[in-house]
């Protein structure tokens, strides 16, 4: 396949790397300066453009790619206000898009645990949820996406929240969450249930980037001849 990368900081040449690997061309890269080159002429000229780029601007760059009839794949967090607009967008315009918080498929076997952890919980409120999530300190948006992904799955399956919050803010009733920016890790999530007398824990740490962009690779693989909106549970056939 020939790919559009569209942000090409450390995460973009992780994902141009593991998109060499596996075969594939890298027919365009766009940053802060190569705007003028981020055309609906050069879009077309790719089979799929992978968008991890900044919250301001991800709604618009994937707009951008309907508007070129190439298929997307998205990995920016931090923009979610929009995505209803995006996914009706795609919808109704006949486009693709493929969507997650995280591509890693530890993660996402991560996600499954976690729903299936919370679900056990909700008959023991005894134990108070919290959560904590670690990144570097390049990463613009706190909570993580694939922190709030934890966050609403919990909320949803264990009840008994109102909604999840940044600690120090965090109010009774609601999910506490702790972000830290640190050095140069990659993404460390904990979840905790504590009680009175012991406290559960699971946590997933990334020892590098490379496990995101190799799922991100392989959605874009999986996304090519489909139409709709899709996320890790499509392709891994939760």
């Amino acid at each position: 396949m020939k790919i559009g990368l569209i942000g090409y900081g450390k995460m973009g040449k992780e994902i141009e790397r593991a998109a060499l690997a596996r075969g594939h061309s890298i027919a365009l890269k766009i940053d802060v300066t190569t705007t003028d080159k981020f055309t609906t002429e050069n879009l077309k000229k790719n089979d799929v453009a992978i968008e991890f780029s900044t919250p301001q601007t991800a709604a618009g760059n994937i707009k951008k790619c309907f508007e070129a009839s190439v298929p997307v794949v998205c990995g920016t967090t931090g923009w979610m206000a929009q995505f209803e607009e995006v996914k009706n967008l795609c919808i109704a315009g006949g486009q693709s898009l493929f969507y997650a918080s995280n591509y890693s498929i530890g993660v996402n076997l991560f996600f499954r645990l976690n729903e299936y952890l919370a679900g056990l919980m909700k008959s023991y409120p005894g134990y108070l949820p919290s959560m904590e999530e670690i990144h570097h300190i390049h990463k613009k948006d706190a909570p993580s996406g694939t922190a709030i992904t934890l966050a609403e799955q919990i909320i949803k399956k264990r009840g008994g929240l109102s909604k999840w919050s940044l600690k120090p803010d965090a109010l009774p009733g609601d999910l506490p969450i702790t972000a830290i920016r640190e050095d140069e890790v990659p993404g460390t999530h904990t979840v905790a249930y504590t009680s009175d007398t012991d406290e559960i824990k699971i946590t997933h740490m990334a020892f590098s980037r490379r496990g995101f962009a190799e799922g991100a690779v392989i959605a874009a693989e999986w996304l090519a001849g489909r139409k709709g909106v899709f996320g890790m549970k499509d392709l891994l056939n939760f």
